[in-house]
C-alpha cells in the first residue's frame, strides 16, 4: 500500500485559508487517482516559504523518523 501525507502553506501576503482548501481538495485528487492512501495532513498557515521554521513542516519531518508514510504530496514545489 502506497501512504502519504499532505503538506498544505499559505504566505500571508498575498494567499488566504481558501488556498489550503485548494491546496488539499488537488493533493487528495491525485492520491486518489493513484491508488495512495493519505495518513495525514500538514499545515501551516501565513508562515514563510524563506526558511523551515515552521511550525507543522518541522512536526511533519519529526513525524518522518516514524517511517508511517511514504511520500510528502504538496500543491506545488514552492508550498514545500
Amino acid at each position: 500500500m502506497k501512504t502519504a501525507v499532505i503538506y498544505a502553506r499559505y504566505s500571508s501576503d498575498n494567499q488566504s485559508e481558501q488556498s489550503i482548501e485548494g491546496q488539499l481538495r488537488v493533493c487528495n485528487e491525485y492520491a486518489k487517482s493513484h491508488d495512495i492512501t493519505v495518513v495525514k495532513t500538514y499545515i501551516d498557515r501565513a508562515m514563510t516559504g524563506t526558511n523551515d521554521n515552521r511550525p507543522d513542516f518541522q512536526r511533519m519531518i519529526k513525524d518522518s523518523n516514524r517511517r508511517e508514510w511514504n511520500f510528502v504530496l504538496v500543491y506545488k514545489l514552492d508550498r514545500f
